[in-house]
């Protein structure tokens, strides 16, 4: 009878897991974390895939791909002669979730709200759009500080150009959780509507009925939250979650793509790694103190000691694969560091082994995975090769990290770049134009910079822009402003029975493109 039992039992759970399946429901794994549910304060990887899910912008990418298409417009937009205005129609008979219209009004009231709040990644519309304007109840048309080019890419990838529902969120405040929401619920124009949320735990995502394009295959998405990767791998090896993603450990990544269980891959990011410093009130404001840390840093040791290989070395803040990245920083400070260049500038600046050069070096233990304590403590020791220099590590969760950043609390910290619109500007003025540094914690300024930074931003031509990226990237490493460590891959798992995960360049997850075998 135990026996009959056991084997009802299992076929039980067996037809459970097949009717989930057929329900179309996908159980998604991650440690990452949500920050404030809001497009005018969220800045980071996992939020905005969200609202990339549950919103839409007037311009969106063919998934997996970096091929722009229209979006809540019904075509591309119309650009003026002079490339300073972008004018888009807007689809006609769309709803939020709430039930509010979908119209222009609607689109400049959003954008207008992101400039009003002024959160961190404000300065993408700020820094670009002079105004927005209603033209007629379906047409919007943004008018421009200057010539961008890639304004195409800031409308589709960033969260800050999705229209918001005015009936929903407040004008003059962010809003953290959607409790503080009126009627307490996200709502956008996506594919889906979030229906569920328990920060750190659990947010599920169904299907919106009333979405203009095509209905998604999986009708209901939960995503569980890891507090850590040796937790999430067990999870996936043992098929409680469908889809593992962001961030399992390196052995984890290893063993797992070695057994050959589960569907593996490996994707080329544009993301980055690399240390910040505070350029304005803290000791690295003297930048001779900046280039000794980049003269100790070795990227293949922490390449392979806290990755098993499994990351890139990067000497410069543009990307490799990317237009106009050179490895300047290789060139000037060497492929693993260089100890005797790095001991002569900190006796320069006044430091011994008497009086050797102390500060914090700090991390985030919640946003990286379990790997960045690793990361610190590797970059620690190769630090510390110099004995003019002793170092403390101090650590935050990722709220606070943020707010201590912000608030210019720490001299050096590592940080971390996935793109906001795939173009070299965006990893080099968002760390280096006055306007944008102090959103990274940098507080970085230099006129002759924010003119090449304008030059570059305001061209369309590579043979215009070209010279500008080979300039920056020469006088990064005299100013430092921060240091490029390594370029990373992304790895996702799935069950077998999983299809339609394509996470391209632009490194969004679009769930409605899943489907079960």
């Amino acid at each position: 009878m135990k026996r009959i039992a056991m084997l009802a039992l299992g076929l039980a759970m067996v037809l459970a897991g097949a009717s989930v399946a057929a329900q179309g429901v996908l159980v998604y794994g991650t440690t990452d974390k949500v920050t404030d549910m809001d497009p005018a304060s969220a800045y980071d990887f996992h939020t905005w895939e969200i609202f990339q899910n549950i919103d839409k912008g007037l311009l969106t990418y063919t998934p997996g791909t970096t091929d722009i298409v229209p979006g809540l417009a019904t075509a591309m937009p119309t650009v003026n002669a002079a490339g300073t205005e972008y004018t888009f129609k807007l689809r006609p008979n769309l709803k939020f979730t709430d039930g509010t219209p979908f119209d222009a009004a609607s689109v400049k009231w959003s954008v207008d709200r992101v400039i009003k709040l002024n959160g961190d990644p404000s300065w993408l519309v700020t820094q670009f759009v002079k105004e927005v304007q209603v033209i007629d109840p379906l047409t919007v048309r943004f008018v421009l500080k200057a010539p961008t080019g890639f304004f195409p890419a800031l409308v589709a990838g960033d969260p800050v150009y999705f229209p918001i529902s005015p009936n929903v969120y407040p004008v003059d405040k962010i809003v953290h959780d959607p409790s503080e929401l009126v009627g307490g619920a996200l709502v956008g124009l996506g594919p889906y509507k979030v229906t569920s949320f328990k920060r750190d735990e659990e947010v599920v995502l169904e299907a919106n009925p009333d979405y203009y394009g095509k209905a998604p295959a999986v009708k209901k998405v939960i995503i569980k939250y890891f507090a850590d990767a040796t937790t999430m791998r067990l999870a996936i090896e043992k098929g409680d979650i469908d889809v593992a993603f962001k961030t399992l450990n390196p052995s984890d990544i290893t063993d797992l793509a070695k057994a050959g269980k589960l569907n593996y891959q490996k994707l080329p990011g544009a993301q980055i790694r690399f240390l910040n410093f505070n350029c304005d009130v803290s000791v690295f404001k003297d930048k001779i103190l900046r280039q000794a840390i980049a003269a100790l840093i070795d990227r293949p040791e922490i390449n392979q000691k806290v990755f098993l290989g499994q990351q890139a070395p990067l000497y410069s803040m543009i990307p490799m694969g990317m237009s106009y990245h050179t490895d300047n920083f290789k060139t000037v400070y060497g492929e693993k560091g260089n100890v005797a260049k790095a001991d002569a500038l900190l006796k320069k600046a006044g430091y011994s082994k008497a009086k050797p050069f102390a500060f914090d070096l700090w991390y985030t233990t919640s946003h990286y995975g379990d790997t960045e304590v690793n990361v610190a403590e590797v970059l620690k020791s190769e630090l510390e090769r110099s004995p003019l220099i002793k170092i403390t590590l101090k650590s935050a969760e990722w709220a606070t990290y943020k707010q201590q950043f912000n608030n210019k609390q720490m001299a050096a910290f590592l940080l971390g770049w996935y793109p906001d619109y795939l173009d070299p500007d965006d990893y080099t003025a968002a760390f280096a134009q006055t306007d944008a540094s102090a959103g990274e914690g940098i507080f970085f300024s230099n006129k002759e910079w924010d003119a090449l930074f304008n030059k570059e931003q305001t061209a369309t031509s590579e043979k215009t822009r070209a010279p500008v990226f080979a300039e920056v990237q020469k006088l990064w490493t005299d100013e430092v402003p921060c240091i490029p460590l390594f370029q990373g891959n992304l790895n996702v798992f799935t069950k077998k029975n999983i299809a339609g995960v394509k996470i391209g360049p632009t490194l969004i997850f679009n769930y409605d493109n899943v489907s079960f075998k």
